[in-house]
Formats: structure tokens, sequence, C-alpha cells
């Protein structure tokens, strides 16, 4: 996409992040989900008080895709450090890809490619030996697009909404092995 530029978050972006966030959740993942179990999970990880504490802490970095013109916010990824994930792995310093989000309306529009080789750019100017994420077991397109980065499965894992647990898998990047050029 052209006309795109990648900020980091301030405090100024909490509310639209929010928004985008839940929105992104809810566009893809919402039917899943009964309102008593999905409206206190939206609450607890989308609400403003809970992004502001992100944006403002040592763990979380957020970087936004916007629109220069506009000043709209296009998408977004969240990366933390260290991940969550550690223990499901022998990386000795992973950083875990938390959120990449994109407008519901510009899915597919190059905003994730773009989040995402800034967040490859991030791990390994920091030194970290794998990036690891969760996805949704049944999210397909999504298992495709971390395929092509070179991401695959190291484990089953859960992802609770509510009352809800969906199955996950933890999918891994390591930063640390060379990688193959062999057309494949």
């Amino acid at each position: 996409m052209t006309g795109m530029i990648l900020r980091p978050a301030t405090l100024d972006d909490v509310e639209n992040l929010a928004r985008l966030g839940r929105d992104s959740f809810c566009a893809a993942f919402a039917h899943l989900y009964r309102p008593e179990d999905l409206n206190p999970f939206l609450e607890q990880v989308y609400s403003f008080p809970a992004v502001a504490e992100e944006v403002g802490d040592d763990l979380h970095r957020h970087r936004l895709a916007v629109d220069p013109a506009t000043d709209a916010l296009l998408g977004f990824v969240k990366i933390r450090v260290p991940s969550y994930y550690a223990e499901h792995s022998d990386a000795t310093n992973p950083m875990a890809l938390c959120q990449l989000y994109t407008d519901p309306e510009r899915t597919g529009m190059g905003i994730g490619a773009a989040l995402m080789d800034w967040a490859l750019g991030e791990a390994r100017a920091g030194g970290h030996d794998a990036v690891q994420l969760s996805v949704w077991s049944e999210n397909f397109g999504a298992q495709r697009f971390y395929a092509r980065y070179g991401f695959a499965k190291i484990a089953d894992i859960h992802f609770d909404v509510g009352e809800q647990r969906d199955e996950e898998f933890l999918f891994e990047l390591r930063l640390d092995t060379p990688v193959s050029l062999a057309a494949g």
C-alpha cells in the first residue's frame, strides 16, 4: 500500500488503538462467542484503560500504520518482551508478537506485511533468537500468512474468552538459524 507511514503509538493514540483492536477482533471472531463471554473479554483487552496501560509500560511496543493524509489508523502490531510463551521453546530470548490487526476494510492491502516486517526487524535488532505468536487453530488465512514468513507450529495451546476455551497453535520463527534460500 502506498501512502502509509509506520510510527510508534503514544497515549494520544489509545482511543483509536482500542477501537481498531476491538473492531478487528470482533470482525474476525465475535460470531464464535456468547455475549456473556465476549463482552468482559473485550473490556479486559480492548478498553481504554487496558490499552493505555500497555502503551505506557516497558513490556509492550505498538507500531501503528497510519494514512499520512488523514491520520487514519490503518493497522497495528503489538510486540512484547519477554514472550508470554517462552516455556514452550528452547529459545533463550524470544519476543512475542501479540497482535497484528488491520482495519477490516483494508485487509489484503500490504498493511499487515509492513507491520510484520517492522516486528521482525525489531526482533533481530533486539538480539532475539525467536518470535512467537498464537493463532486460532481454524484461522487458516492467518496461518498461511505466518507460514510465508517462516513461522511453524511448535505447540498446541489454549486461548480463553470468558468460559470458552479455544484451541490455538503456538507458532515460532527462529532467528538463530540460517535462512535457506533454496526454492521450495
